[in-house]
Order: C-alpha cells, then sequence, then structure tokens
C-alpha cells in the first residue's frame, strides 16, 4: 500500500486522490442571490446531510486550489443567509456541468444552462423548475476551515422546505423512489455516476442481536470460499435454522448431488458446499445457505 501525506505533495496532487477515493459524493446544486438579487447557480460535490431535527445540510464552496479565489455562490450566502440546494438526477447533468463553468459575477447561470427558475416560497434564491428535489433552506453558519487553495468554507444550512416532484415519489407518496429519482454522482476526475438498475441494491440493517462473524463455526469463519460480505451477511443472524429445517435440506438434490459426487474427497467437498453456500447468499437465501454450511460441518472429514 502507498502512502500519501498531504503536508509533503501539491494540494492539487492530495486533492485529486481525495475526491477519486471518497466517491460517490452526491451534488448540491445551489442557487443563490447577492445583495443586489443577482442570481448565481453553481454545483458542489462536497456536499451531504447531517441530521432531521432540524433538517441540516451541509455542503462546501471551497477555495479554487490553483489560485487560492473564493466562490461566488459563499460571497452570496454571506450576503443574504439563503440558498435552495437543487438534486441533480441524469436528465440535467450536461446542464448542471455547463452551470459549474467559470462565469464573470454577474452572469446567470440559470440563462447560461438553459434551466428555468421558479419562485421560491420561503427564501429569495429561486429553485431549478427542472429539478426533481429542491430544498429551500437559511443558513446558520458558514465555517471556513483555512485560508489557502482548497480551504473548506461549511456552509450549514436549515432546510426550512422541501419540495419534491410527484413523479419520483415511491407508492405510498411519502419515499423516493431511487429508480425514478436518477440522481448522479460524483467521482473523481470527470467521472459522474449514475443510479441505475444495475448499479442499486438492496442490503438488511444490522440486527440488534446478530451472531457477528466472531460466533461463526471455525469452519466458517476461516472458508477459503466464503468472502467477508459473505460472512457478514451469515453473522446478519439472529435465530439458526432448527436440527429439524437442517435435516430436511440434506434431501435437497443438489446438496445430495454434491455429497455423493466428492464423497472421497472431503476437503473439495466442503469447497463445493461453500461455494453452494455462497451462491445461496448472493440470491439472499440466508437461511438455506447455513443449512448447507452447519451439514457441510456435520460431515465426516
Amino acid at each position: 500500500m502507498k502512502t500519501f501525506n498531504p503536508k509533503e505533495i501539491p494540494t492539487a496532487e492530495f486533492h485529486s486522490l481525495m475526491l477519486g477515493a471518497i466517491a460517490p459524493r452526491p451534488i448540491a446544486f445551489a442557487s443563490t442571490v447577492d445583495k443586489e438579487g443577482n442570481v448565481n447557480l453553481s454545483p458542489f460535490s462536497f456536499f451531504n446531510c447531517f441530521g432531521s431535527n432540524p433538517p441540516v445540510l451541509v455542503f462546501s464552496p471551497s477555495r479554487r486550489v490553483r489560485d487560492n479565489t473564493g466562490k461566488h455562490t459563499l460571497d452570496n450566502v454571506l450576503e443574504t443567509g439563503e440558498v435552495v440546494i437543487n438534486i441533480c438526477n441524469y436528465a440535467l447533468v450536461e446542464q448542471m456541468s455547463l452551470a459549474s463553468a467559470e462565469y464573470d459575477k454577474g452572469i446567470n447561470e440559470f440563462t447560461k444552462a438553459g434551466l428555468t427558475p421558479i419562485a421560491s416560497t420561503l427564501v429569495q434564491p429561486p429553485r431549478v423548475s427542472e429539478a426533481p428535489v429542491a430544498f429551500e433552506c437559511k443558513v446558520l453558519e458558514v465555517k471556513p476551515i483555512g485560508d489557502k487553495g482548497g480551504a473548506a468554507n461549511l456552509v450549514i444550512c436549515e432546510a426550512l422546505l422541501l419540495h419534491v416532484q410527484e413523479e419520483v415519489l415511491g407508492a405510498t407518496g411519502k419515499t423516493i423512489d431511487p429508480f425514478k429519482l436518477d440522481s448522479v454522482a460524483r467521482l473523481g476526475g470527470d467521472w459522474y455516476q449514475r443510479t441505475i438498475p444495475q448499479s442499486l441494491f438492496e442490503l438488511p440493517r444490522p440486527s440488534r442481536q446478530a451472531l457477528g462473524i466472531d460466533q461463526l463455526p471455525e469452519a466458517i469463519r476461516h472458508s477459503s470460499v466464503l468472502t467477508g460480505n459473505n460472512l457478514a451477511r451469515l453473522g446478519n443472524t439472529e435465530v439458526l435454522p432448527t436440527q429439524e429445517e437442517i435435516q430436511a435440506f440434506s434431501q435437497e438434490p443438489i446438496f445430495r448431488y454434491l455429497v455423493h459426487k466428492h464423497q472421497h474427497n472431503p476437503l473439495e467437498r466442503e469447497r463445493q458446499v461453500h461455494l453452494l453456500a455462497k451462491q445461496l447468499l448472493e440470491e439472499g437465501r440466508v437461511q438455506e445457505a447455513w443449512k448447507a454450511l452447519l451439514l457441510s460441518d456435520e460431515l465426516p472429514r
């Protein structure tokens, strides 16, 4: 493993490595106004949510690495204390990217990017009409972290209102469907990530009484086949199958076939059963995987 000390390499080099490693990052497509009412619109991928009561969002219009200049967005939130954080989806990504060009102060990025401003309800900056989600926010605090190129400016916001296009809501109307939202995220370099079905997966939350990997039988814990993810899925189990359920699984055709085929080679038999368990785990059939593994552990070696 190679180690990088940010104090020993150029800021731009560490910046590139950091953004490549901490990815994907959500994007705050921030609309602001200055004290004269001039509108600015710019995306920031140093962004996330940090609480829900009150709802707190934080983004950072950091100082430019190359010349240590500040961003118009930062000037505006300091002047007015308001911002709308729009969420960008794939349908908007090219226009969002165009809005990130470094236009002179006073140039309206809504116009440059061909986006439609729509009046907000509680704050001065307009929302992006095309954005599937928008948060109207008041700025609670702006916390600068350093004064050199690349230094962060944490804009801590409280969301006052949330606007969501109905077509991205789930069936209950109380959640957002990730497939319908089709949000985009920032990676390193020129790379972005799209929220498409092939890149999404569900993962059950850890049970309060989960076994943990340390409680798995030794032969399972030290398996040459099962990955750390596989072991963690097994460890996220509260109740093991009963002995009756385990014995019933012994009559499953695939299990019987593997045991019979490799009856004279216990090591290969165990490997094949672990491969079967791995497949079952990746299909979400955790209890069946447990049955196969526990049966394998009972077989003579």
